[in-house]
Protein backbone atom coordinates (compact mmCIF):
# COMPACT_ATOMS: atom_id res chain seq x y z
CA UNK A 1 0.00 0.00 0.00
CA UNK A 2 1.51 3.62 -0.71
CA UNK A 3 0.05 6.47 1.22
CA UNK A 4 1.66 9.85 -0.07
CA UNK A 5 1.02 12.46 3.30
CA UNK A 6 2.49 15.50 1.33
CA UNK A 7 0.49 16.73 -1.52
CA UNK A 8 -1.80 19.71 -2.81
CA UNK A 9 -4.42 21.02 -3.82
CA UNK A 10 -6.79 24.05 -5.03
CA UNK A 11 -10.12 24.98 -5.12
CA UNK A 12 -11.50 24.91 -9.30
CA UNK A 13 -12.21 28.49 -8.81
CA UNK A 14 -10.92 31.00 -5.97
CA UNK A 15 -13.22 33.81 -5.63
CA UNK A 16 -11.60 37.57 -6.06
CA UNK A 17 -10.89 37.91 -2.28
CA UNK A 18 -9.86 41.40 -2.94
CA UNK A 19 -13.19 42.42 -3.82
CA UNK A 20 -15.00 40.84 -1.02
CA UNK A 21 -12.70 41.90 1.60
CA UNK A 22 -12.03 45.08 0.11
CA UNK A 23 -8.06 45.13 -0.18
CA UNK A 24 -5.49 42.96 -1.88
CA UNK A 25 -2.22 40.60 -1.71
CA UNK A 26 -4.58 37.63 -2.41
CA UNK A 27 -3.72 34.90 -5.35
CA UNK A 28 -6.25 34.53 -8.10
CA UNK A 29 -6.45 31.36 -10.77
CA UNK A 30 -7.31 31.95 -14.09
CA UNK A 31 -7.83 29.23 -16.28
CA UNK A 32 -5.88 28.85 -19.70
CA UNK A 33 -8.61 26.80 -21.47
CA UNK A 34 -6.28 26.33 -24.89
CA UNK A 35 -3.47 25.04 -23.26
CA UNK A 36 -5.62 23.23 -20.53
CA UNK A 37 -4.14 24.53 -17.48
CA UNK A 38 -5.02 27.39 -15.57
CA UNK A 39 -2.57 30.48 -14.29
CA UNK A 40 -1.92 31.94 -10.56
CA UNK A 41 -1.68 35.51 -10.18
CA UNK A 42 -1.40 38.04 -7.52
CA UNK A 43 -4.55 40.51 -7.58
CA UNK A 44 -1.70 42.89 -8.71
CA UNK A 45 -1.21 40.76 -11.77
CA UNK A 46 1.93 39.40 -11.28
CA UNK A 47 2.63 36.01 -12.20
CA UNK A 48 3.00 33.38 -9.55
CA UNK A 49 3.01 29.80 -11.41
CA UNK A 50 1.10 28.20 -13.97
CA UNK A 51 -1.04 24.79 -12.36
CA UNK A 52 -2.03 21.50 -14.47
CA UNK A 53 -5.30 19.83 -13.79
CA UNK A 54 -4.11 18.25 -11.59
CA UNK A 55 -3.64 20.62 -9.01
CA UNK A 56 -7.82 21.39 -9.18
CA UNK A 57 -9.73 18.26 -10.00
CA UNK A 58 -9.58 15.05 -8.70
CA UNK A 59 -10.40 13.53 -11.90
CA UNK A 60 -6.66 13.56 -13.27
CA UNK A 61 -5.19 12.42 -9.89
CA UNK A 62 -7.14 10.04 -9.99
CA UNK A 63 -5.58 8.87 -12.87
CA UNK A 64 -1.65 9.90 -11.71
CA UNK A 65 -2.59 7.65 -8.53
CA UNK A 66 -3.83 5.21 -10.37
CA UNK A 67 -0.77 4.99 -12.73
CA UNK A 68 1.89 5.05 -10.02
CA UNK A 69 0.49 3.05 -8.09
CA UNK A 70 -0.30 5.22 -5.07
CA UNK A 71 -3.52 4.37 -2.95
CA UNK A 72 -4.42 7.04 -0.70
CA UNK A 73 -3.16 11.05 -0.97
CA UNK A 74 -3.54 13.26 1.91
CA UNK A 75 -4.67 16.57 0.27
CA UNK A 76 -3.75 20.38 1.60
CA UNK A 77 -3.58 23.61 0.27
CA UNK A 78 -1.24 25.13 -1.41
CA UNK A 79 0.98 27.05 1.36
CA UNK A 80 0.51 30.44 -0.71
CA UNK A 81 -3.01 29.95 0.11
CA UNK A 82 -2.64 30.53 3.60
CA UNK A 83 -2.98 33.84 3.89
CA UNK A 84 -1.93 34.95 7.86
CA UNK A 85 -1.43 38.33 6.71
CA UNK A 86 -5.34 38.88 6.44
CA UNK A 87 -7.46 40.58 8.85
CA UNK A 88 -8.76 37.66 11.42
CA UNK A 89 -12.05 37.26 9.75
CA UNK A 90 -10.86 37.57 6.66
CA UNK A 91 -8.38 34.59 7.38
CA UNK A 92 -11.25 32.60 8.82
CA UNK A 93 -13.29 32.89 5.54
CA UNK A 94 -10.49 32.09 3.11
CA UNK A 95 -9.65 28.95 6.07
CA UNK A 96 -13.71 27.91 5.65
CA UNK A 97 -13.59 27.97 1.81
CA UNK A 98 -10.28 26.09 1.49
CA UNK A 99 -11.27 23.37 3.69
CA UNK A 100 -14.90 22.94 2.66
CA UNK A 101 -13.57 22.43 -1.26
CA UNK A 102 -10.98 19.66 0.10
CA UNK A 103 -13.84 18.52 2.79
CA UNK A 104 -16.24 17.81 -0.90
CA UNK A 105 -12.84 16.11 -2.62
CA UNK A 106 -12.46 13.69 0.50
CA UNK A 107 -16.20 13.15 0.05
CA UNK A 108 -16.45 12.22 -3.06
CA UNK A 109 -13.86 9.75 -2.71
CA UNK A 110 -13.31 8.45 0.32
CA UNK A 111 -11.03 5.55 -0.18
CA UNK A 112 -8.46 7.92 -2.32
CA UNK A 113 -8.03 11.00 -0.55
CA UNK A 114 -7.41 12.57 3.26
CA UNK A 115 -7.96 16.01 4.51
CA UNK A 116 -5.76 18.23 5.96
CA UNK A 117 -7.28 21.52 6.94
CA UNK A 118 -6.13 25.01 6.94
CA UNK A 119 -6.20 27.55 10.06
CA UNK A 120 -6.32 31.15 10.16
CA UNK A 121 -3.31 30.71 12.31
CA UNK A 122 -3.24 34.78 13.11
CA UNK A 123 -6.23 34.81 15.36
CA UNK A 124 -5.36 31.90 17.40
CA UNK A 125 -9.12 32.19 19.29
CA UNK A 126 -10.84 31.53 15.04
CA UNK A 127 -7.75 28.99 14.45
CA UNK A 128 -9.28 26.68 17.39
CA UNK A 129 -13.16 27.60 16.69
CA UNK A 130 -12.26 26.32 12.72
CA UNK A 131 -10.31 23.70 14.34
CA UNK A 132 -12.75 21.97 16.37
CA UNK A 133 -15.16 22.53 13.44
CA UNK A 134 -13.11 20.38 11.26
CA UNK A 135 -13.07 17.91 13.73
CA UNK A 136 -16.75 17.37 13.53
CA UNK A 137 -16.18 17.03 9.95
CA UNK A 138 -13.81 13.58 10.44
CA UNK A 139 -10.32 15.85 9.53
CA UNK A 140 -8.15 13.99 10.58
CA UNK A 141 -5.50 16.67 10.91
CA UNK A 142 -4.47 20.06 9.76
CA UNK A 143 -1.56 21.94 7.77
CA UNK A 144 0.48 25.36 8.69
CA UNK A 145 3.51 27.08 8.36
CA UNK A 146 6.72 26.71 9.34
CA UNK A 147 6.29 30.26 10.87
CA UNK A 148 2.98 33.08 11.55
CA UNK A 149 3.96 36.11 9.94
CA UNK A 150 6.82 37.27 12.41
CA UNK A 151 5.78 34.04 14.73
CA UNK A 152 8.30 31.33 15.14
CA UNK A 153 6.27 28.28 16.53
CA UNK A 154 7.66 28.55 19.83
CA UNK A 155 5.77 31.76 20.26
CA UNK A 156 3.17 31.66 23.00
CA UNK A 157 0.30 33.29 20.66
CA UNK A 158 -0.12 30.02 19.42
CA UNK A 159 0.94 27.51 22.19
CA UNK A 160 -3.34 27.13 22.79
CA UNK A 161 -3.70 26.19 19.21
CA UNK A 162 -1.04 23.27 19.55
CA UNK A 163 -2.86 22.28 22.64
CA UNK A 164 -6.31 21.82 21.07
CA UNK A 165 -4.16 19.82 17.93
CA UNK A 166 -3.20 17.46 20.99
CA UNK A 167 -6.66 17.19 22.60
CA UNK A 168 -8.87 16.82 19.92
CA UNK A 169 -6.27 14.07 18.72
CA UNK A 170 -5.53 16.25 15.29
CA UNK A 171 -2.20 15.71 13.51
CA UNK A 172 -0.12 18.25 12.13
CA UNK A 173 1.87 18.78 9.12
CA UNK A 174 4.32 21.44 9.11
CA UNK A 175 5.31 23.29 5.46
CA UNK A 176 7.86 25.82 4.54
CA UNK A 177 6.67 28.84 3.38
CA UNK A 178 7.79 33.01 2.95
CA UNK A 179 11.38 31.65 2.98
CA UNK A 180 13.88 33.66 4.89
CA UNK A 181 15.75 35.33 3.33
CA UNK A 182 14.12 35.52 -0.08
CA UNK A 183 15.28 39.55 -0.78
CA UNK A 184 18.55 37.95 -1.01
CA UNK A 185 18.34 34.69 -3.15
CA UNK A 186 16.35 36.37 -6.41
CA UNK A 187 18.89 34.29 -8.55
CA UNK A 188 18.72 30.75 -9.28
CA UNK A 189 15.72 29.68 -7.50
CA UNK A 190 17.50 29.59 -4.31
CA UNK A 191 14.12 30.40 -2.12
CA UNK A 192 12.89 26.73 -3.14
CA UNK A 193 16.38 25.29 -2.88
CA UNK A 194 18.29 27.37 0.06
CA UNK A 195 15.16 28.70 1.82
CA UNK A 196 13.24 25.78 2.09
CA UNK A 197 15.26 23.32 4.44
CA UNK A 198 16.37 26.38 6.73
CA UNK A 199 12.74 27.07 6.93
CA UNK A 200 11.77 23.45 8.58
CA UNK A 201 14.65 23.38 10.80
CA UNK A 202 13.81 26.78 11.91
CA UNK A 203 10.38 25.24 12.70
CA UNK A 204 11.68 22.37 14.40
CA UNK A 205 14.25 24.24 16.48
CA UNK A 206 11.38 26.22 17.80
CA UNK A 207 9.14 23.80 18.71
CA UNK A 208 12.03 21.47 20.07
CA UNK A 209 13.87 24.98 22.13
CA UNK A 210 10.54 26.50 22.91
CA UNK A 211 8.72 23.76 24.70
CA UNK A 212 6.04 22.70 22.90
CA UNK A 213 7.05 19.17 22.25
CA UNK A 214 8.19 19.02 25.91
CA UNK A 215 4.68 20.17 27.34
CA UNK A 216 2.81 18.27 24.74
CA UNK A 217 4.32 14.86 24.25
CA UNK A 218 1.20 13.31 22.68
CA UNK A 219 1.05 15.81 19.52
CA UNK A 220 1.07 14.41 16.58
CA UNK A 221 3.50 16.63 14.10
CA UNK A 222 5.05 16.02 11.02
CA UNK A 223 7.59 18.14 9.00
CA UNK A 224 7.83 18.72 4.80
CA UNK A 225 11.44 18.36 2.92
CA UNK A 226 12.14 15.45 5.07
CA UNK A 227 12.64 17.70 7.65
CA UNK A 228 14.98 20.78 5.57
CA UNK A 229 18.21 20.84 6.93
CA UNK A 230 17.42 20.03 10.75
CA UNK A 231 18.75 15.77 10.19
CA UNK A 232 22.38 17.34 8.85
CA UNK A 233 23.00 19.88 11.38
CA UNK A 234 21.70 17.96 14.49
CA UNK A 235 25.35 17.38 15.54
CA UNK A 236 25.47 21.49 15.60
CA UNK A 237 22.02 22.01 17.22
CA UNK A 238 23.13 19.91 20.02
CA UNK A 239 26.79 21.33 19.95
CA UNK A 240 25.37 24.78 20.64
CA UNK A 241 22.88 23.65 23.05
CA UNK A 242 26.05 21.87 25.40
CA UNK A 243 28.31 24.58 25.01
CA UNK A 244 26.04 27.40 24.90
CA UNK A 245 22.89 26.86 27.28
CA UNK A 246 22.50 30.34 28.53
CA UNK A 247 21.11 31.03 25.01
CA UNK A 248 19.61 27.22 23.71
CA UNK A 249 17.81 26.30 27.17
CA UNK A 250 16.75 29.22 28.11
CA UNK A 251 13.01 27.79 27.96
CA UNK A 252 13.81 24.11 27.83
CA UNK A 253 16.13 22.34 29.50
CA UNK A 254 15.99 18.84 27.52
CA UNK A 255 18.89 18.09 25.36
CA UNK A 256 17.12 18.55 21.35
CA UNK A 257 18.51 14.78 20.47
CA UNK A 258 16.46 13.53 23.08
CA UNK A 259 13.22 14.55 20.96
CA UNK A 260 14.44 12.59 17.39
CA UNK A 261 11.96 10.11 17.11
CA UNK A 262 8.98 12.24 18.93
CA UNK A 263 8.33 13.59 15.95
CA UNK A 264 7.91 12.63 11.89
CA UNK A 265 9.29 13.40 8.38
CA UNK A 266 8.71 13.02 5.55
CA UNK A 267 10.42 10.85 2.96
CA UNK A 268 10.64 13.91 0.57
CA UNK A 269 15.15 13.84 0.01
CA UNK A 270 15.81 13.46 -3.51
CA UNK A 271 18.89 11.14 -2.65
CA UNK A 272 19.06 6.98 -0.92
CA UNK A 273 21.95 8.13 1.25
CA UNK A 274 19.85 11.15 3.15
CA UNK A 275 16.55 8.58 3.40
CA UNK A 276 18.88 6.11 4.76
CA UNK A 277 20.23 8.70 7.30
CA UNK A 278 16.64 9.71 8.40
CA UNK A 279 15.66 7.04 9.00
CA UNK A 280 18.46 6.40 11.12
CA UNK A 281 18.13 9.16 12.66
CA UNK A 282 14.68 9.24 13.58
CA UNK A 283 13.44 5.14 13.60
CA UNK A 284 11.71 3.41 10.83
CA UNK A 285 8.07 4.42 12.84
CA UNK A 286 8.94 8.15 12.11
CA UNK A 287 9.09 8.31 8.24
CA UNK A 288 6.53 9.29 5.69
CA UNK A 289 6.00 8.86 2.09
CA UNK A 290 5.89 12.46 0.74
CA UNK A 291 6.31 13.70 -2.67
CA UNK A 292 4.63 17.40 -2.88
CA UNK A 293 2.80 16.58 -5.77
CA UNK A 294 2.26 17.92 -8.68
CA UNK A 295 4.89 20.12 -7.97
CA UNK A 296 8.35 19.49 -10.15
CA UNK A 297 10.38 19.61 -6.88
CA UNK A 298 8.91 16.75 -5.65
CA UNK A 299 9.35 13.09 -5.93
CA UNK A 300 8.06 12.32 -9.65
CA UNK A 301 7.54 8.80 -9.43
CA UNK A 302 6.18 8.54 -6.09
CA UNK A 303 7.74 5.75 -3.74
CA UNK A 304 10.40 4.97 -6.10
CA UNK A 305 13.19 6.45 -3.55
CA UNK A 306 11.48 3.83 -0.86
CA UNK A 307 11.06 0.55 -3.47
CA UNK A 308 14.17 0.96 -4.43
CA UNK A 309 15.94 0.90 -0.98
CA UNK A 310 18.00 -1.93 0.43
CA UNK A 311 15.12 -1.43 3.37
CA UNK A 312 13.33 -4.79 4.52
CA UNK A 313 9.72 -5.28 3.29
CA UNK A 314 8.74 -5.00 6.68
CA UNK A 315 10.65 -0.98 6.87
CA UNK A 316 9.54 -0.29 3.67
CA UNK A 317 5.50 -0.81 4.02
CA UNK A 318 6.13 1.20 7.48
CA UNK A 319 7.19 3.97 5.27
CA UNK A 320 5.05 3.85 2.26
CA UNK A 321 1.99 3.25 4.38
CA UNK A 322 1.70 2.32 8.01
CA UNK A 323 3.41 5.55 9.72
CA UNK A 324 1.11 7.31 7.89
CA UNK A 325 -1.66 6.20 9.38
CA UNK A 326 -0.35 5.75 12.42
CA UNK A 327 0.74 9.69 12.66
CA UNK A 328 -2.70 10.50 11.34
CA UNK A 329 -4.42 7.89 13.75
CA UNK A 330 -6.72 6.59 11.24
CA UNK A 331 -7.09 2.99 10.49
CA UNK A 332 -5.69 1.34 7.51
CA UNK A 333 -8.10 -1.10 6.99
CA UNK A 334 -10.83 1.51 6.15
CA UNK A 335 -8.54 2.61 3.08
Amino acid sequence: MKVDIHTHILPPEIPKFKDIFGYGGFIELQHDQKNCCANMYGDDGKFFRKVEPNCYSAEPRLSDCKNHSVDVQVLSTVPVMFSYWTKPQDGEYVSKYLNDHIVSVVTENPKNFIALGTLPMQAPDLAIKELQRLKKLNVPGIQIGSHINDLNLDSPELFPIFEACESLGMAIFVHPWDMMGSQRMQKYWLPWLVGMPAETSLAICSMIFGGVFEKLPKLKVAFAHGGGSFPMTIGRIQHGFDVRPDLCAIDNKTNPRDYLGKFYLDSLVHDPMVLKYIVELMGENRICLGTDYPFPLGELAPGKLIEDSSFTKTVKEKLLAHNAFDWLGLDINNY
